[in-house]
């Protein structure tokens, strides 16, 4: 078979053979495979090594009067602190608040997908949507986008007409009712300080330090968590939002500094 090259330019072309133009059309960059019995693990265990690092401290709890939700505001990557002012609690209705830790892109994306989706659900059904069905929403919607890259772990609280909800949802689908959650890195730290502080019966005022003093205790032991301590409050008229403290100036206020008191003094004695 003999190759009409009548068309091709420069006319230099016109004179190679076929085994010349093996060598002009030259296949495109290549790599080589890992040499590794298990492929799936080695790519599993790549992403891994470069996955960043990411680090917060979000909470929320239910006592007699409502919900509580509490988080940092500090966004990093590894070591480095891109942001000390990141929204971590998203309000997606005025009843509806959910937070944000993992990718924030991710949380936010899908945060504000879920908002639109509650929206039409009202307009739909004359009636705004359960915190149950808002949470199990965004945990279909997750379990279908698993093994993809995602990286979610957030919680949905609320008041719907049977009272106070709240559901963790993470990326793989996962989804869990409880009456007390906190999320992040820093959240060993806080469940630490909400454990030992916990009372059902507790007024909004005392439940509000709560949980600021929470995310505190957890920006103080934890590198990736820091910035803004927000405290939202969730009652039968909606979200309100109590507080946002600097967790610097939150320090000095648990820990105020005191004078060291001097039991002896050296002094020189004139000959």
């Amino acid at each position: 078979m003999k190759l009409d090259l009548s068309g091709l330019e420069p006319a230099t072309l016109h004179q190679l053979s076929n085994d010349d133009l093996c060598d002009v059309f030259s296949p495109g960059p290549s790599f080589k495979i890992p040499n590794d019995a298990d492929f799936d693990g080695f790519q599993k265990a790549a992403v891994q090594m470069v996955k960043p690092a990411k680090g917060t401290t979000t909470l929320a709890f239910i006592f007699k009067e409502g919900i509580m939700v509490a988080a940092d505001s500090r966004a990093s990557m590894g070591g480095y602190i891109s942001s000390q002012s990141v929204k971590k609690i998203i309000e997606i209705n005025p009843y509806l608040l959910g937070t944000m830790a993992g990718g924030a892109a991710d949380c936010q994306f899908w945060h504000r997908n879920l908002g639109i989706k509650c929206r039409l659900h009202e307009l739909a059904n004359k009636r705004r949507i359960s915190v149950t069905g808002a949470s199990k929403l965004l945990a279909n919607i997750l379990y279908s986008y698993r093994g993809m890259g995602l990286s979610v772990g957030t919680m949905i609280a609320g008041w719907d007409e049977t009272g106070p909800g709240l559901y963790y949802v993470d990326s793989e689908g996962g989804r869990l009712k409880g009456t007390r959650f906190s999320v992040g890195s820093g959240s060993p730290y806080a469940y630490g300080v909400l454990d030992s502080g916990y009372r059902w019966d507790m007024p909004v005022e005392e439940a509000a330090e709560l949980a600021r003093r929470s995310i505190y205790h957890a920006t103080f032991r934890d590198g990736a968590s820091g910035g803004v301590a927000s405290v939202y409050y969730v009652g039968p008229q909606g979200w309100k939002k109590l507080s946002g403290d600097d967790v610097a100036e939150l320090h000095y206020n648990y820990y105020p500094v005191t004078e060291n008191v001097v039991e002896q003094e050296m002094v020189e004695v004139s000959a």
